[in-house]
Formats: C-alpha cells, structure tokens, sequence
C-alpha cells in the first residue's frame, strides 16, 4: 500500500473542489474531498482516518476562505462514520454502496449548513443540497477510478467492484 497514492489522489480532489467554474455549474460541483474520503476510509482504513480527514477539511478551510473548522469538522464526522461501519459497506452491492455513499454526503452538507447558519454564513438556497446529488451521481465513476488507482498501487489484479 503506497500512501503517496493515497494523498495524490486527496489532492486531485482537492483542486477539482477548487476548479473556478460558471455560476450556472458551480451547484452542479460534486464534493470531491467527500467522495475521496469515503472511499478511502472505507477501503484503507489504516491509511485514512478521522485524522486525514481533518486535516484535509482544513485545507479546504483555507482554500474556500470559510469559518475554519467548518469543513474539518464536516469530513471528521464522515470519516467517522465510515470508519465505524467500514466493514459492513465495503461488501454492500454497488446500489446500497451508492446510496451510502450520497447519504454520507448529505450528512456532511448538512453539519457544513448548521455550522453557517450558527456563525451567521449566508443561506446557498438550493445549490447546497444539488452538490450531494451530483456526487451521488458521480459516485460510481468516481469509485471505480480510485478503485483503478489503488490496485495498481497495491500491484494486485483483482477490483473492489
């Protein structure tokens, strides 16, 4: 297990979550650094953690210009959850795994909400919730290119899906 794959991988994610885009495509923006860190809590447990996902929440902190914490709190959570039922969704179909997945994402949008709401933040209306669409939506690519890149990490023939 190499973890330099690992951490590329985290941050891709992180400059595809800082990409400029049109207005009208930004809502459509999925969480990348969501996605990268379900993933790879779930299937590298050891490698990525609660601890990993705090420190990547804060470079988003950084990058976005938001409350500081605000996201480092957010992927703490998720990567906890996944961390704590890692071993039950790793062997749910690609559907259920899916739907977790989005799940998940919903949950971090949602403490990224309640975290703007309580310092005040401004209300993104609708395009705060079509971000975990998009990413439920893009998940099963988004997994199958993490799931490519870890077996050519780990030299191994076989695929997770």
């Amino acid at each position: 297990m190499s973890p330099l794959t690992l951490w590329g991988s985290l941050v891709g994610a992180l400059a595809l979550a800082i990409v400029p885009l049109t207005d009208l495509l930004e809502p459509l923006r999925p969480p990348w650094i969501t996605m990268a860190i379900i993933y790879w809590t779930m299937v590298w447990p050891r490698l990525c953690g609660p601890l990993t996902a705090f420190v990547m929440g804060l470079a988003l902190d950084l990058l976005y210009g938001s409350l500081l914490g605000q996201h480092a709190l957010s992927l703490t959570i998720v990567s906890f959850i996944t961390l704590w039922f890692h071993l039950q969704i790793r062997i749910f179909p690609l559907w259920q795994l899916t739907v977790t997945a989005f799940l998940l994402m919903i949950v971090d949008a949602f403490i990224v909400f309640w975290t703007d709401g309580i310092a005040g933040g401004p209300d993104l209306g609708l395009a705060r919730w079509s971000q975990p669409i998009a990413g439920g939506l893009a998940w099963a690519p988004v997994m199958a290119l993490l799931d490519n890149l870890r077996m050519r990490s780990e030299n191994r023939s076989s695929r997770f899906l």
